[in-house]
């Protein structure tokens, strides 16, 4: 076996072939992911594989994050929600960890995180209670999708139906950053930089979509930007006006979608994404009917270090939401990409 590391903008194509013939893999896996995030953030990436006979037989992607604010570390995969390693068998494994170890040490990391949905290694140090992932199985009926929305959510995607609203599926992420970066500011968070999006609409072509949901009026007023995968439909970076709510946009938003993966796409299964446990958004997708999932983050850690603990419901950020929500949305739309391309 060879240990070998991927150039994620040279010829990547045997490592996105075993991506997407991978049972377990994800959107986040393939090449197009890294290059978006690199190429927006300037980060490095270091998608390490590992061969056997010319084939690959395990890899794992990772980017690393050194920042004076959070840290030292990398991630597979980061400003993602999943991305850990993939293997065919448990020597593969040990030689792709070894490696891991070794890039670890060589760049000084504090931690090196891999964003797994089921446990990989039982004696790594781990976060398994913070984060819950939510995945249903379509019908190709969409009727059939929409009597399983449990009545009351069912009634807020009915009354996005009779105000009116519409879906279209804008070519540029424009409506869609100005919405989400407004989202953000009013929860406290800083925003992406505006260059994300354009680079993860180019990496990923076709198999990314932004749906807007429009009044009758033709004003725009939820968005969201959505990954295909195989059978799987993900929507991920979504926002909204302060008018969505009244209007229940964000329901119906997401309705439009599952009936487009349907119809347009041959979708299987909605994937509704990372929610931490106990928040809003966890609620409002059990509120749809889907199940929570546990998720397993492991961890490598520098000596002496501990597990972090970068997020919202830490108390040591709240001072700091406090004052964001505050902020205009200029000044936010500007200093946030400074912060938010250190988060990872």
């Amino acid at each position: 076996m060879q240990v070998k590391m991927l150039d994620i903008f040279g010829d990547c194509g045997k490592w996105d072939d075993y991506v997407e013939n991978y049972p377990g893999a994800t959107v986040y896996h393939m090449s197009a992911w890294g290059r978006a995030v690199c190429s927006s953030m300037g980060h490095k990436s270091y998608y390490i594989m590992i061969e056997d006979k010319g084939e690959i037989c395990a890899l794992v992607p990772l980017i690393h994050i050194k920042s004076s604010l959070f840290g030292n570390s990398l991630i597979s995969v980061a400003f993602a929600t999943g991305g850990g390693p993939l293997f065919d068998n448990a020597q593969a494994l040990a030689l792709l960890d070894e490696e891991c170890r070794l890039l670890s040490k060589k760049l000084g990391v504090d931690y090196l995180e891999c964003r797994n949905m089921d446990v990989v290694h039982d004696d790594w140090p781990s976060k398994k209670e913070m984060y819950s992932t939510f995945r249903k199985a379509l019908s190709d009926d969409n009727e059939e999708n929409m009597l399983a929305i449990p009545r009351k959510q069912r009634a807020m995607v009915r009354k996005g139906i009779k105000f009116g609203l519409r879906a279209i599926i804008d070519d540029q992420p424009d409506r869609l950053f100005s919405m989400y970066s407004e989202s953000l500011r009013n929860l406290g968070s800083p925003v992406f930089p505006k260059k994300l999006f354009y680079c993860l609409k180019q990496e990923y072509g076709e198999n990314c979509e932004i749906l807007t949901i429009e009044t009758d009026q033709g004003k725009a007023i939820s968005s969201v930007m959505t990954f295909y995968f195989r059978d799987e439909v993900i929507p991920y970076y979504g926002g909204g006006t302060v008018e969505a709510r009244a209007l229940a946009a964000n329901d119906f938003m997401y309705w439009s979608l599952m009936e487009r993966a349907v119809d347009k796409k041959n979708c299987k299964i909605f994937d509704f994404g990372r929610s931490k446990n106990g928040t809003g958004a966890f609620s409002f997708k059990k509120n749809w009917g889907f199940e929570a999932t546990p998720l397993n983050y492991e961890f490598i850690l520098k000596n002496g270090e501990e597990i972090p603990d970068i997020n919202p419901l830490n108390p040591k950020y709240q001072l700091m939401i406090k004052v964001w929500k505050k902020l205009p949305l200029a000044v936010t739309n500007f200093v946030g990409p400074l912060i938010s391309k250190s988060l990872g």
